[in-house]
């Protein structure tokens, strides 16, 4: 097979396992929250895990017109806000993260791709660095909705909302980890 100059395109032709947690072999600990050894606040876990929420959310649309009747994904994002407010535990929020994933199998790419982005905000209650894993989904949602002539300008759109939505106190941390781990997420975060 020749090479594919788009890496999403080249990752969905491979077969490669598309529910990956994307995370780095060694975790940053700025990603980290402070009772597990990190120095990451539970204030900022919690502003992560709702920028992850956002993320997912904006492209749930692609979910719910392949299955209108399939809440899933939407559940799993509300449970994600839930664990913010302290409403519900971490364990049961990371469990959410399952079904959220399993909603995703036998999709087209769009539909797919936002369940998965889903699946990855509830799961940043049980890990922070998961809130990167709904902002790649998110963009790989965005670039399958549209011909493939027309995925770098989506990816590119999706990308700079997600960013005009950063966290001001999180914006320099959140584009190093974006730069640090865009060759595991697809290069979605070039530009």
């Amino acid at each position: 097979m020749p090479p594919i100059a788009d890496p999403i395109a080249s990752t969905r032709r491979l077969g490669e396992n598309l529910a990956m947690p994307i995370l780095p072999k060694e975790r940053d600990p700025r990603l980290i929250t402070i009772r597990r050894g990190g120095s990451l606040t539970d204030e900022d876990h919690h502003l992560l895990a709702e920028w992850a929420a956002l993320c997912a959310e904006h492209v749930l649309p692609f979910f719910e017109n392949a299955r209108p009747e399939d809440a899933r994904p939407r559940d799993a994002i509300a449970v994600g806000r839930a664990w913010i407010r302290g409403e519900v535990r971490m364990r049961d929020a990371h469990q959410t993260a399952f079904v959220a994933n399993a909603a995703a199998r036998g999709l087209p790419d769009p539909a797919r791709f936002a369940a998965l982005a889903a699946g990855q905000a509830v799961a940043v209650a049980h890990v922070a660095a998961h809130y990167l894993g709904a902002a790649a989904y998110a963009i790989r949602a965005a670039a399958a909705s549209v011909a493939v002539g027309n995925a770098e300008g989506a990816r590119l759109q999706e990308l700079g909302w997600q960013r005009e939505r950063l966290p001001a106190t999180l914006r320099e941390l959140v584009l190093e980890d974006q730069r640090t781990r865009n060759d595991i997420c697809w290069g979605v975060f070039t530009g």
